[in-house]
């Protein structure tokens, strides 16, 4: 078994190789027409999801030697895009109860920080988020969740490209969680230990599971009943190949498993008052199954989603305190 500083070399070096050409933006897609060149543009996404949810990783699980090499890799991925660290450091050690097949357990994670400093309000923050971690190995089996959330992370790296090559409007402050399989845990620590005031934050923005929108051609938005004024500023945006944004998931209405409000790692900014909106695609049949995995992912639906999420983005930060 190799150590988490080598595999990180190896990893890097053929991931770099493979997305050399995907350093390029890519001009905008007519709405309704297909995503391409997936071989240039999408190359490092494609890497970034298939090297997290690889057999390697373990399933990624929280403390795992899996979630080690992940978060490694991770940031591997800041360094070499050059995005600083946060003004507390890199990394946000934690540790905390949470669950487990077995019953409550304790667990040390570590959050993953990267920040962008804004151009025109960079006194604000937009913070972004998807969480590294799954739920590891179960019965002899890795659940590698490819979607859940390798996709999300691969999704905010993307992101953090794009920014890098065009600076935000706001500050970004790209946090990558552990522990959000086991309770929200690294989520619920940032919210209590933030590196600036929460009232610094304008928005949080998490991306969770955004590659399988092949079930029915959204990526959701939740969020907007929460927090109205957001959503004119996304309805414009136009599908992206087989995929459109779709809102809701988030009213009384929506009941059990059908309300995300509470789903992901922007529960806990919720519960402090700050504004937020998830972005995900819907259940499919590999969700929390070992046959989560990369090849099951379509390269042209998760560069959609990908394009969809970027544009929501982008949208937000020209939008907000105007």
């Amino acid at each position: 078994m190799p150590t988490v500083r080598s595999f990180v070399s190896a990893v890097m070096t053929a991931g770099l190789a493979l997305g050399a050409a995907g350093c390029v933006t890519p001009t905008a897609t007519p709405a309704g027409q297909p995503v391409a060149p997936l071989a240039s543009v999408y190359d490092q996404l494609l890497a970034d999801a298939r090297i997290l949810s690889s057999d390697e990783m373990e399933g990624r699980d929280t403390g795992s030697t899996g979630g080690e090499r992940a978060r490694a890799y991770v940031v591997s991925r800041l360094e070499a895009l050059d995005v600083a660290p946060a003004p507390f450091g890199r990394l946000q050690p934690f540790e905390a109860m949470g669950d487990s097949p077995n019953g409550p357990t304790t667990y040390r994670g570590v959050n993953i920080l990267g920040l962008i400093p804004g151009r025109r309000v960079s006194d604000r923050y937009i913070v972004v988020s998807a969480h590294y971690d799954h739920v590891g190995v179960h019965g002899g089996r890795i659940y590698n969740g490819a979607d859940d959330n390798a996709s999300g992370v691969a999704t905010a790296l993307e992101l953090a490209k794009r920014l890098k090559a065009e600076a935000p409007e706001h500050s970004v402050l790209l946090v990558f969680f552990d522990g959000e399989e086991r309770g929200l845990l690294g989520a619920k620590e940032f919210v209590k230990a933030p590196p600036m005031p929460l009232s610094a934050v304008a928005l949080n923005l998490n991306f969770d599971m955004t590659a399988r929108a092949e079930t029915d051609g959204r990526l959701w938005v939740t969020g907007t009943y929460q927090n109205p004024s957001l959503r004119p500023i996304l309805e414009p945006i136009a599908p992206v190949g087989p995929v459109r944004l779709a809102f809701g998931k988030d009213t009384p209405q929506d009941e059990g498993e059908d309300n995300w409000v509470d789903a992901s790692d922007h529960a806990p900014f919720h519960e402090a008052g700050v504004p937020f909106l998830y972005m995900g695609v819907d259940y499919h049949p590999d969700y929390h199954r070992p046959s989560d995995d990369f090849e099951r992912i379509k390269p042209e639906v998760f560069a959609a989603s990908t394009e969809l999420a970027i544009a929501g983005f982008r949208a937000l930060d020209r939008s907000l305190d105007r």
